[in-house]
């Protein structure tokens, strides 16, 4: 979703207030916006992860026909800009599939467009698409012409691909996930962003990706401290990112010893659920157990590194409320907070479902499908601070 919002001045984001969304369907892979000029579009695209690109378009129609005569119509104005530059054409179709020889046909149909520029296969100057829209797979709704300006920032899914990170764990967020997260919680250079269930830090590297400072925390520190020569710090190095890490450190969201005052940019996180996480904070299941401090070898047993503080047992739903007050007391004004929860498909009910806090306004709830069969899905949100 593209919501309109100023960008801070030293924010690497562009300003979306100019882009209009003309043409949007969720059922069509294609979205027709207008924005002012080429730059703007590269900025927007460069931060995407889920779109392939971004493409300046001369005409599209629901037949061939159709397309033709609205590109003609403007023949001169189109063309003239382009006469001298190397050129290629690229037939992409949805949801259906056209054969090398029925591609060349199509290409061949805009001949009138008289380039005086070659052919270039490998680095040409203007790349033109053709896009064919099938949503039944039979019939062709819409084509589209025109050329692209710059791809998406997909290639970044690759790069922390959890299968090349040298660091993880059992519960390491998915790559593309955790940069759509950090795109969605506005993260770029001159914030601060901060992670409360930080694990292996799979949030912060997608944090750091866009240009943002970043931190994490965990109730369990040896998750980022890790071991053998491997940790959270040890992926900032293999990313080239450790300028933009400032540290991890071991605390209980509940028991934070971060001073309560608003100088967080975003607040981003996945937070512990379910029998393999063992949700947890500090403290005795039974306070009238607790046990006096015991002395080892002239040193206080609670402060001895290798000392593991006793932890009880913690609500879910708490913890909502928990990370929700936090934001509130933490985040400037404008800051985001951007988590995941779980939810069963079939009893979900927004308006029921969602925890809500004065401070905090709700921008948007984005639903991942989990598990096919377990009904289970994923909600990502976004709060701002008003």
């Amino acid at each position: 979703m593209i919501r309109y919002e100023q960008a801070r001045p030293h924010s690497s984001i562009p300003s979306l207030s100019p882009l209009l969304l003309t043409h949007v369907s969720l059922q069509s892979p294609f979205a027709i916006v207008s924005l002012p000029f080429a730059t703007a579009a590269q900025k927007l695209i460069a931060r995407s992860i889920l779109a392939k690109g971004i493409y300046m378009l001369w005409a599209w129609s629901d037949t061939y026909d159709g397309l033709h005569t609205s590109i003609q119509s403007r023949l001169q104005e189109l063309v003239q800009p382009c006469m001298n530059h190397t050129f290629k054409f690229t037939v992409e179709t949805f949801q259906s599939r056209r054969s090398a020889r029925s591609q060349r046909e199509l290409i061949e149909s805009f001949a009138y467009l008289n380039f005086n520029g070659e052919i270039s296969m490998k680095t040409p100057d203007l790349h033109f698409f053709i896009f064919e829209e099938f949503p039944d797979r039979q019939t062709m709704a819409r084509v589209f012409f025109g050329i692209k300006i710059a791809d998406g920032g997909r290639d970044a899914v690759a790069t922390y691909d959890l299968k090349k990170r040298s660091y993880i764990g059992t519960t390491s967020m998915d790559a593309e996930l955790s940069l759509v997260t950090a795109n969605m919680a506005h993260a770029a250079p001159g914030r601060l962003v901060y992670d409360p269930f930080v694990g292996t830090g799979s949030f912060l590297y997608g944090c750091a990706h866009f240009g943002a400072t970043t931190m994490g925390s965990d109730i369990d520190g040896r998750q980022i401290r890790g071991k053998k020569g491997r940790s959270v710090l040890g992926n900032f190095k293999q990313y080239e990112l450790v300028s933009r890490y400032l540290d991890g450190f071991t605390s209980d969201l509940t028991n934070t010893p971060l001073r309560r005052t608003r100088f967080l940019d975003a607040v981003i996180c996945d937070p512990p659920y379910g029998v393999r996480e063992g949700l947890k904070v500090l403290g005795s299941r039974d306070p009238a157990k607790e046990k006096e401090p015991v002395m080892v070898d002239g040193i206080m047993g609670h402060l001895r590194p290798e000392y593991i503080p006793p932890k009880k047992p913690y609500g879910f739903l708490a913890m909502l409320d928990d990370i929700l007050c936090f934001s509130a007391d933490h985040l400037v004004g404008g800051g985001r907070l951007a988590f995941w929860m779980p939810t069963a498909n079939d009893e979900f009910q927004e308006e029921l479902d969602i925890p809500s806090h004065p401070q905090l306004d709700l921008m948007a709830v984005c639903v991942q499908e989990f598990n096919r069969c377990e009904q289970i899905n994923l909600l990502f949100w976004i709060k701002v601070l008003i």
